[in-house]
């Protein structure tokens, strides 16, 4: 079963159970996801979807950090049963020990030496990263690596 075909089935649960946020939560994903396919002009596969997942979780974690700022419990308490509900459909995550020796080995094959060759090892992560780690966490630790260096 597909990612949307998940999405889909859960829509359907969702609405059920007459759980409002995810019912909301899921259609939103699904929203842009169609949104990403009119676009396009063609289905998008797996990892296109883990992308817009992944996205939209970033969104509800940058409005939870504008929510603290203007002391907003109720939009954080809301954002955070919306990550809750897209974490369910995100592979299993990555521990910081299995992310830091898949950057580690990056680094390696890549041949990185200095800050200059963090495109190289990006471009080469990021794929392997699958929906299991974010983009922002990868990148900070190989910034971090090809600084000791």
């Amino acid at each position: 079963m597909s990612l949307k075909q998940k999405l889909e089935s859960a829509l359907l649960d969702a609405l059920r159970k007459k759980d409002a946020v995810e019912k909301r939560t899921i259609r939103m994903a699904l929203s842009n996801i169609k949104l990403a396919e009119v676009e396009k002009g063609d289905q998008l596969d797996d990892n296109a979807l883990l992308a817009i997942i992944q996205k939209e979780l970033k969104m509800r974690q940058e409005a939870i950090q504008d929510a603290e700022k203007a002391n907003r419990p109720d939009l954080i308490k809301s954002n955070q049963e919306e990550i809750e509900v897209l974490k369910h459909f995100l592979p299993k995550q990555l521990s910081d020990e299995e992310l830091f020796h898949l950057i580690q080995s990056t680094i390696h094959e890549v041949g990185a030496t200095n800050m200059t060759d963090m495109g190289k090892v990006m471009k080469v992560l990021i794929p392997r990263l699958e929906g299991r780690a974010s983009g922002n966490q990868a990148s900070l630790i190989v910034r971090q690596q090809l600084q000791d260096k």
